[in-house]
């Protein structure tokens, strides 16, 4: 479980944002979506998009249970989110459990997304630098999100392998 005692605030220069309530209960939903993926057979990445403190979208890394090249956890939140208006995706926080990769920043990027909070960065890390040139992205550097991971990958490293193109 997520509390302010056991997440990490690395990167983080303002306590107050990284450690917010509303951040740390949106990515405990996340997380859900993560461990429902998992139980599926998945690979165990969450995500939830949320538009004025309200979960309007959630989504799990479903490449392997829809057999998809792109469901993603990100894109698959997009996807159950709906049609939005430009407008509606301006007012929206991506809560993503790992960094985004390249495909999945770049639909946050076309949407004009203000905002990510991702769980951790250390198992997979995408293109950050150059997100940051266009949006916020907070990392909360958790714990639990690193421990799903790297259980994940002990124990299927060859799925994993396949998911991140090695």
């Amino acid at each position: 479980m997520i509390t302010k005692k056991t997440q990490g605030y690395a990167g983080c220069r303002n306590r107050v944002l990284c450690a917010s309530n509303d951040h740390l209960k949106f990515m405990a939903e996340a997380i859900k979506e993560a461990r429902k993926g998992l139980k599926e057979g998945g690979i165990p990445i969450g995500a939830v998009l949320v538009k004025n403190g309200k979960i309007i979208g959630r989504g799990r890394n479903r490449r392997v249970q829809k057999k998809s090249a792109i469901r993603h956890a990100e894109m698959d939140c997009l996807e159950n989110a709906g049609r939005l208006k430009a407008s509606d995706y301006k007012k929206c926080v991506l809560y993503s459990t790992l960094s985004p990769c390249s495909m999945c920043s770049g639909a946050a990027l076309l949407y004009k997304i203000p905002l990510i909070i991702i769980g951790e960065n250390k198992t997979f890390k995408g293109p950050e630098r150059y997100l940051k040139r266009y949006l916020r992205l907070i990392n909360l550097n958790l714990p639990e999100c690193k421990n799903i991971m790297a259980d994940f990958i002990s124990n299927n490293s060859k799925l994993w392998n396949e998911d991140v193109g090695i």
